[in-house]
């Protein structure tokens, strides 16, 4: 398989960038520029290596470098951001630190005749953010891009099939970024595209099944989209070899239990156990209003739960968990493979007895996941699930979690996304929810005060999570879900939105 090494200077946007190089079509693995050496890359048999953006000031001595050699081993290189400058540091290029010159946001860019330019006309726009730029480029390289305020907005060296680019081609705000980054594949990587959903879910079934044959294996089933893509493409490997527990802690949202359930056991058969603990976990939140604390909470008791069953099964060999790629990353976790010697689970006791770990999504990109679910034949309800926190409703109901918060918030929930899914917004909506708050106000209803609770709806737009706008619902869909909110779930009496971006907030209310 075709691969592309994005190694990481600390760039907020170094997941995104991999996310771009696949859906091109060919497989991108993140590293951390000091976790891996020049051998290292050389021996991978990388087809084209990118350098990431950064923080940094790479004139400084503590800033994150790297082996100038890396200039000289035959790999196509394409240097972005902090990349681009630390390209022209190691080349022996010069970098000026004058503010005068620092550039934000959306800029037009000029470009001349070059290989990663193919089909980008002269002008675009693109969007930059630094502080520093290279003013005078390394021997053997040309200028072939500028801004208004960045003399040196990208230059190249064909010969070695070096480039290096200011900007970021990665984000959306960059006109033509995804021709860009298509043209350093193609073009000068010579890649031919073999990264296909189809063949990753045909290949790790049959990696699967033959790793694993005779084997037992237990899948801890959140209901989430990761655990359950993991839970069907394990079971079309080994069958009746892999048991499901489905541990509902009673914090789920409106017949969601009742959904994955009757989807994974109708349509899959698979062996399916639902735990039913919804009293043991208000039980032990009872009186509990810190978020973390709550999540503390819910997090061991699904453990001590799921340990309580396990045992039951008796000798299970292996614990299936839906890992996805950005864990790896954010874990530091170097490469692994699909299957591997149990040495953490998540906080699951040691006595269980494990002695395997089987990952089958590690290499996937939530997206991804997404199509791998597609290509299972799972249903499109359960593929496009919104996002939904391991802790549930539990942080969606601001201070103590009570059974009677609960239900509001699910006939609530169950309202607002019953009516984007029907409006079908002009902007796709990432994600949406409601919130249900601590505080009380006064109303009238039917010519009598009323004392509710205050709603708040929160619905937003990203690529990543890792950043996020408040999504722009017209005023008559707010109107509709306000007004049958308001009529129908008793309780509430006063509904707003939240038009707050991340940053400063985060997506979640907690």
């Amino acid at each position: 398989m075709e691969k592309i090494l994005v190694l990481d200077f600390g760039g907020q946007y170094c997941q995104l960038i991999a996310r771009r190089v696949r859906e091109a079509n060919v497989y991108a693995e993140v590293c951390a520029y000091d976790k891996i050496s020049l051998a290292e890359i050389a021996d991978a048999g990388y087809r084209g290596i990118i350098l990431t953006g950064g923080p940094h000031s790479v004139t400084k001595e503590e800033s994150p470098h790297f082996d100038k050699g890396l200039l000289d081993a035959g790999i196509p290189v394409l240097a972005i951001c902090y990349g681009h400058q630390l390209m022209a540091w190691l080349g022996g290029g010069e970098i000026c630190t004058d503010s005068a010159c620092r550039e934000y946001g959306s800029v037009t860019l000029s470009v001349q005749n070059s290989p990663l330019f193919e089909k980008v006309p002269a002008k675009s726009t693109c969007w930059m953010s630094h502080n520093d730029y290279v003013s005078s480029v390394p021997e053997g390289f040309r200028i072939i891009a500028v801004s208004e305020n960045c003399p040196c907005a990208a230059m190249a060296d064909d010969s070695r099939m070096l480039y290096g680019i200011q900007f970021h081609p990665e984000v959306t705000h960059t006109e033509y970024g995804r021709q860009i980054l298509y043209n350093f594949l193609y073009a000068i990587c010579r890649c031919s595209g073999d990264w296909l959903m189809k063949d990753f879910v045909r290949d790790t079934i049959a990696r699967c099944r033959q790793e694993l044959q005779g084997k037992k294996l237990l899948c801890a089933l959140s209901g989430g989209v990761d655990s359950t893509v993991a839970a069907v493409l394990l079971h079309k490997a080994v069958g009746e070899n892999l048991t499901c527990v489905f541990v509902d802690h009673g914090l789920l949202r409106k017949d969601e239990g009742d959904l994955v359930e009757r989807t994974l056991k109708e349509q899959f058969d698979l062996n399916l156990i639902r735990v039913n603990a919804a009293g043991r976990f208000l039980g032990r939140l009872k009186g509990v209003t810190e978020p973390e604390q709550k999540r503390k909470i819910i997090g061991e008791e699904f453990i001590r739960v799921f340990e309580d069953e396990a045992k039951k099964l008796g000798h299970i060999d292996a614990l299936v968990q839906g890992t996805i790629y950005p864990d790896v990353i954010e874990s530091g976790a170097g490469k692994a493979g699909v299957i591997k010697s149990h040495h953490n689970v998540g906080g699951l006791p040691e006595r269980m007895g494990f002695s395997m770990i089987v990952e089958p999504l590690r290499m996937l990109f939530k997206d991804e996941v997404r199509q791998a679910g597609r290509e299972l034949g799972i249903p499109e309800r359960l593929v496009r699930r919104q996002p939904f926190p391991g802790p549930g409703l539990a942080i969606r109901v601001l201070g103590e979690v009570t059974n009677e918060k609960l239900e509001i918030l699910r006939e609530a929930d169950a309202i607002f996304r019953d009516e984007i899914d029907r409006a079908q917004p002009a902007v796709p909506v990432s994600q949406y929810f409601a919130v249900l708050t601590d505080c009380r106000s006064v109303g009238v209803m039917g010519d009598s005060r009323t004392y509710g609770y205050a709603l708040v709806l929160r619905a937003v737009t990203t690529d990543d999570f890792m950043t996020a706008d408040w999504a722009r619902l017209s005023s008559d869909l707010l109107s509709d879900v306000s007004r049958r909110i308001t009529n129908e779930v008793r309780g509430i009496n006063r509904v707003v939105y939240d038009i707050t971006s991340k940053p400063p907030a985060t997506v979640e209310w907690e």
